[in-house]
This record gives C-alpha cells, structure tokens and sequence, in this order.
C-alpha cells in the first residue's frame, strides 16, 4: 500500500478516525503507511513529496533509484527541490534553483530529469560513490554526454560544479557492476591510461564480453562473480576465457576489491610495457 496523507483519507470517508489511529502510523506528519509495513525507498520518496504538499520535485539519490539506479539503501535521506519546509530527519528539501525541462513525470511525482540528477549526484556525493551511481544512470538512463555538460554550463559557478566537473568526467555507461567502477577509478588513480568499456570479442560467432581493456594492446581487466555464484557461472566463465584467449586478448581477472591496489599496479605495468614494446 502506497503512502497516503490522513487529512485526504478521513475527508473522503475511506478510513474513520479510529481506524486511522489504530491500523496505520505516521511515517511524516500526516502521511501514513499500515502499522505492521517496513517502509521502501520508494515508499519513503512518495510520503515526502507528500508531505511537501506535492509541490517538491524529487532529486538526488531518491531520482536516481526512480531512474533504476540499484543499491540505493533503503534509509537514504530523500532530496526534493521546492518550498522550504520544516526540516524532519530522514527528509532534505532544498529550495533551489530548477528549470522546467528537468522536470520529468513519474507515477504522478516530479523528479528530476537523469541529466539533472546527473549534475546532483556529482556535485553532492564523494566522487568514488557518485561515479558508481553515474555509470549505472548513463547506462540505465541513456545519457549522454551532451546533456551532463548543458546542465554543467547552466549551473557553473553554483557550489559543488568543479567537484560534478570531476565525477562526470569520470562517468562511463560501459560498467555493468560497481566493481567494474571501483576498479576502473582505482586505476585511473594509479595513472593507467583510461581503458575502453564493455568490449566485445568475437571467436566463431560466440561473444565474450571483457569488463575494460585497451584494444590497441589488447588487454583486458574483467570482474568476475565468486565461487558460491553456482557451477552455471563457473562454466559461463570457462567458455568466457577460452573464447578471450582464441581471440589473442590477455585478460586480468578479479573476484573482490580486498587485492585490487595490487591487480592495479600489476595491470598499470602491463600496460606500459605493452605500449613501450609498441613504440
């Protein structure tokens, strides 16, 4: 059951006073959900645009769940643009400047456009967590790059822009996972040379995707799931290999982030002498 405002319920006669009190709780003052129901982050979105009288336009982590961006825990403050309010704990609502083309409608709230968001996101997030929710929008969202540097041009000189200028620079819709990201920034810190996303090789009309790389050297870094991921996986990851190594490509492969500063510094050596051996 969705959010509902108490007022709404009781003058249209769907619930009475008692059954209000009794069988349901106040989640935001004058929103509620049933007694017994654990709040969703969705649910928790729509009780404080309605608690905002439905005026406030949702944004920031909450639009970017509603974009499909995934992770997202369920207790995350919820960002709306509009009137100043009262403040309330778990409720952030700044009044602040928005034009009507990053409005977008969804399920009857206001939300931010993904490019919007886009520009939030980078502008409020430390950097390693923005680019991880940045790859997933540019992917899930089709965003382009375009239209994070319109919203960059319209808001310059706003708080936050250069530290939004580094995330978004950052952002790849190639990255299918967030360890595709952590470790495509953990390289990009240890001065490898940024790599290609998503690169498909082909042995014999069988694909095999790699997780980043440089085609030029052809190698390759790939994420892989562990071992409790199900023999399925494992035998989807044999073929995988075989099919990269047909193809010529050298791939390093990584199961968690508890290695990765030395994954690498072992890819940033590769790749140099690769690309020296070239010269």
């Amino acid at each position: 059951m969705e959010p509902f405002l108490g007022t709404e319920a009781l003058s249209s006669g769907a619930l009475t006073r008692g059954a209000l009190r009794w069988n349901y709780r106040a989640v935001l003052p004058n929103v509620y959900l049933p007694r017994d129901e654990t709040p969703t982050l969705e649910d928790r979105t729509i009780a404080a645009w309605l608690w905002t009288g439905r005026r406030g336009v949702v944004a920031g982590r909450a639009a970017a769940a509603i974009w499909g961006v995934t992770g997202i825990e369920a207790g995350t403050p919820i960002e709306l643009i509009g009137p100043h309010a009262r403040p309330h704990p778990g409720v952030i609502v700044r009044e602040e400047r928005i034009a009507d083309d990053e409005i977008r409608t969804w399920q009857g709230l206001r939300v931010t456009s993904p490019a919007r968001t886009a520009l939030d996101l980078g502008r409020r997030l430390p950097t390693g967590l923005a680019v991880e929710h940045l790859d997933v929008l540019c992917r899930v969202a089709c965003l382009t790059r375009d239209e994070v540097e319109q919203q960059l041009q319209r808001y310059r000189g706003v708080r936050g822009i250069p530290q939004a200028r580094v995330a978004l620079r950052l952002m790849d819709g190639g990255a299918r996972c967030p360890e595709e990201t952590r470790m495509r920034l953990l390289l990009y810190t240890n001065g490898v040379p940024r790599p290609s996303t998503g690169i498909l090789v082909e042995d014999g009309g069988r694909v095999a995707r790699i997780g980043m790389g440089w085609e030029g050297i052809k190698l390759g870094v790939s994420y892989f799931a562990p071992l409790e991921a199900g023999v399925g996986v494992a035998a989807g990851d044999l073929v995988h290999h075989e099919i990269v190594a047909r193809t010529g490509w050298t791939e390093v492969g990584y199961v968690g982030m508890a290695n990765a500063g030395l994954i690498a510094r072992r890819v940033r050596s590769e790749v140099w002498r690769r690309r020296a051996r070239r010269v």
